[in-house]
């Protein structure tokens, strides 16, 4: 998950802030303490915020069947669940982290918005219920680190997602070519297709596609950031990540994909390309699927991971998905907990894949979901290669907002600078996010 740009403050009078300030806490006094309810309430209705999928009725249909087996294991409990729109994410759930009295009990977040909603303080700590969960035993290890700050666990993961490289049946045969084993491979493939088929672009990439581009860097040993006690240190402008910046962007170009065209591409745009058959290969992920399905190139198409340095490597992948979380306000905490379980336990998550191609975190389901539909392999292959995660700081959601490694990317392919220059100041930009987050 992307973050969300946050709105300007508006600007208060200090004797309207004062009266905000009392009114605020005169409202919320009998609920919480320190933002934490005092009360555990066995009964009532708990509210839930989930996110709207783009055709959002398999989903539905799943949740209504894990609210359903909750309601009926605790009598005099219930549940309401809200579909709320990715893009205005941010601005509901900083409220609602603001407005205990109005808030839901359990939220769906983007597993790159863990730190920052730790550090706001809107999540519980729930690690006690979660090592005695029997389910969580089987969670990857990336899924769990994705719910995870400061050793302890601020929820639990609902579908991971993780990128591979499509590409051309029909186009790879018509040209001899085989499916690229290396990523100069990958560079010297697309650049047959594009010369061969002036029309398609070999691989569709785009200068806004940051977690396509993110496996050039990681393939090469390069790394976003790196630890100093409790902070980060940007390392974007490292030797190694800037050859996988420069590997990435020398797919720009006539020869490929002109940048006039491709710069400001994002991943969406990309998975397009190539599902309306204007591209020879794209890094798309295993939530890409059915776009592809339904598109022109459906039954000429196949799918590997994404090729690393070495020949028969593959390049770490970006560990998205989502998670589910319990607010720290909730006057529900241990039913809140319990429907958490309800939501993203192995049968949901089973249902979730089928339903909706959302690949499970737990291992055992996720190999039984490979067993049943074949498509999704060459992703289960990419986690169990290693994946990446972006660092666990709050300051992530600022360089994630403020579009820092998109606009390194676009400055080089742009021409304005070259990747030392650019690199470079992308790091200054994400030390200062660091700094600021604390």
């Amino acid at each position: 998950m992307k973050s969300v740009m946050k709105p300007p403050a508006r600007l208060v009078s200090p004797a309207a802030a004062l009266l905000l300030a009392a009114l605020t806490a005169t409202a919320c006094a009998p609920q919480t303490s320190g933002g934490t309810a005092t009360a555990d309430d066995k009964s009532g209705t708990l509210r839930v915020w989930l996110f709207q999928e783009v055709g959002n009725k398999p989903k539905e249909q799943v949740v209504r069947q894990a609210v359903a087996a909750f309601e009926k294991s605790h009598p005099g409990a219930k549940a309401e669940v809200e579909y709320i729109p990715v893009e205005t994410r941010a601005q509901r759930v900083k409220a609602a982290f603001n407005d205990p009295a109005s808030a839901p009990d359990l939220i769906e977040y983007g597993n790159t918005d863990t730190a920052g909603y730790v550090k706001d303080g809107g999540l519980a700590d729930i690690s006690a219920e979660f090592a005695a969960w029997d389910e969580a035993k089987d969670t990857d290890p990336t899924a769990r680190q994705s719910v995870t700050v400061g050793g302890k666990v601020y929820g639990a993961p609902l579908f991971v997602g993780v990128r591979a490289l499509y590409y051309r049946t029909d186009v790879f045969r018509e040209l001899g070519l085989t499916a690229p084993k290396s990523q100069a491979e990958l560079v010297s493939t697309a650049r047959k297709i594009r010369k061969a088929k002036p029309e398609l672009y070999g691989i569709a990439v785009g200068g806004a596609y940051t977690y396509g581009a993110l496996p050039f860097v990681w393939a090469a040993g390069g790394e976003l950031a790196t630890a100093h006690g409790d902070t980060y240190r940007a390392a974007v402008d490292s030797e190694a990540a800037r050859a996988g910046i420069s590997t990435y962007t020398s797919l720009f170009g006539d020869d490929n994909c002109p940048a006039a065209k491709c710069a400001q591409m994002g991943g969406n745009a990309t998975v397009t390309a190539f599902a309306s058959g204007k591209a020879g290969m794209a890094i798309g992920g295993d939530f890409s699927h059915a776009a592809v399905e339904s598109g022109t190139v459906k039954g000429k198409y196949a799918v590997v991971p994404l090729p690393g340095t070495t020949p028969g490597s593959i390049a770490p992948a970006f560990a998205g998905g989502n998670n589910i979380g319990v607010l720290r306000s909730t006057s529900h905490r241990t039913l809140a907990v319990d429907l958490l379980k309800s939501l993203t336990g192995k049968e949901t998550q089973g249902r979730l894949f089928d339903a909706m191609g959302f690949l499970p975190t737990y291992t055992d389901v996720r190999a039984d979901a490979a067993r049943r539909r074949p498509f999704v392999k060459p992703f289960i292959d990419t986690l169990g290669a290693g994946t990446r995660f972006v660092p666990a700081s709050p300051g992530w959601g600022q360089i994630d907002a403020s579009l820092v490694l998109p606009t390194m990317f676009q400055e080089v392919v742009s021409g304005r600078k070259d990747v030392a220059t650019a690199s470079g100041d992308a790091a200054k930009k994400m030390d200062a996010a660091f700094a600021a987050a604390g």
